[in-house]
């Protein structure tokens, strides 16, 4: 779980979310609610694809340097992130001996989901 302050500053309309952090990080919602849903949205999109990531600001110091707004901490599990905006299936082409194949078409155990089960076993997911 990756944990980031940000900025709620309210508009005349939308509620406006930014990360110190993460400048890249940057959305809005109609209410609190909107805009706490799209800024842990937000902070996944700007993370997903990074292996190393900012140290956070402390609360204190983002506060102060930042009167009027207000602060919260924002979490991404991006494991979770990643599973719920990236599940499409894609092919693969595999290959297993003849008669490993034989028995499980005898079977009628599907391929797919075998390997599936078997890779989120192997990587702990």
């Amino acid at each position: 779980m990756l944990v980031y302050p940000a900025l709620f500053d309210q508009g005349e309309k939308y509620i406006f979310v930014t990360f110190p952090d993460v400048p890249v990080a940057i959305t809005q919602g109609k209410d609190v609610h909107e805009a706490y849903s799209m800024a842990e949205e937000v902070l996944g999109l700007a993370l997903e694809d990074q292996n190393e990531f900012p140290e956070p600001s402390s609360v204190d110091e983002v506060q102060k340097n930042n009167p009027g707004k207000t602060v919260a901490l924002i979490g991404i599990d991006l494991a979770a992130y990643r599973r719920k905006y990236h599940s499409k299936t894609v092919r693969k082409n595999v290959t297993v001996p003849e008669w490993l194949n034989n028995l499980a078409a005898s079977e009628q155990i599907n391929f797919s989901q075998t390997l599936t089960e078997a890779l989120k076993e192997k990587l702990g997911v």
